[in-house]
């Protein structure tokens, strides 16, 4: 998880669509969505939104593909408690509906799945997908590794819930989507949320006036 209101740093990411590293599992990627809404509610034009996955979990994933708990990652309780202030002050700020401050047994890698091969696949109904999965975790408290969640969801934007059933099950997809894990890090990506523009990078749920100096340059 990571929470920076103001720093901005360089990427080799550069497009005319504004690139988003998140995990479904990190409160400040929901809440950094909250934000981008924010922001395109000022604009006449949506912004094009390049989601990128990110892998919170995989130092804590077992062989069995079970989150053990018991895996220091050098996070404390200290660190939760902090991390907890951090999510309530931005709940309040951008009036973030929330059932839940953080996540620790969640694991987000079937919903990165399905949420991967939507996107490839299914492309008119990936942002609703999208949405529908952060919802279903924040707001709802549901658990999005549960593959009838994911399939329910995809049912609620329209698409059949075997799709995201059998992407859960397509180990060749894994292995793409571990690539773009990889691949996020060889970019520089360090934490969770970091929006990408033009070469220029914004990390955590920065406000949407920083979102804007992004885009915007103003």
């Amino acid at each position: 998880m990571s929470e920076t209101e103001s720093e901005t740093e360089s990427t080799r990411e550069s497009s005319d669509r504004l690139t988003v590293y998140a995990d479904y599992v990190c409160p400040f990627c929901y809440l950094g969505r909250k934000s981008l809404e924010r922001y395109q509610e000022t604009r006449e034009d949506p912004v094009e939104l390049d989601w990128h996955p990110f892998d919170l979990r995989s130092g804590k994933r077992g062989p069995d593909g079970e989150i053990d708990s018991d895996v220091d990652d050098g996070k404390d309780e200290q660190y939760y408690e902090q991390a907890r202030e951090n999510v309530r002050r931005l709940r309040e700020r951008y009036d973030a509906e929330m059932a839940q401050e953080i996540a620790t047994e969640v694991d987000s890698l079937n919903a990165q799945l399905a949420s991967f091969h939507v996107k490839e696949e299914h492309p008119e109904q990936w942002r609703a997908f999208d949405e529908a999965i952060y919802a279903a975790l924040w707001q709802d408290g549901r658990d999005i590794g549960d593959p009838d969640v994911l399939a329910e969801l995809a049912e609620e934007v329209g698409l059949e819930g075997e799709v995201v059933r059998d992407a859960i099950d397509d180990e060749e997809l894994e292995e793409r989507l571990v690539g773009r894990f990889d691949e996020a890090r060889r970019h520089g990506v360090t934490g969770v949320p970091t929006f990408a523009y033009d070469g220029q990078a914004a990390r955590g749920a920065v406000p949407p006036e920083q979102l804007k100096r992004l885009v915007e340059g103003v």
